[in-house]
């Protein structure tokens, strides 16, 4: 590539380089905690820590019915 396409194509990259400068980001260790804490929070309405009733469980097998 060389010439007026070289050129528009090296605006985008430095656009889009831009852009990624801009965006605030959050440290690991903080996202890590926050993430932990929303666990802990919602652990009561987790069904796989919980467990499920089978009344209302979707995935339970199905009764059959027959009439033999």
């Amino acid at each position: 590539m060389s010439g007026p396409s070289s050129i528009v194509a090296m605006k985008k990259i430095v656009q889009q380089l831009r852009f990624e400068a801009g965006i605030n980001r959050v440290k690991v260790s903080l996202a890590a905690a926050d993430m932990q804490q929303f666990c802990l929070q919602n652990a009561q309405h987790d069904p796989l820590l919980t467990g499920m009733s089978s009344s209302n469980n979707p995935f339970r097998p199905q009764k059959v019915c027959s009439f033999l």
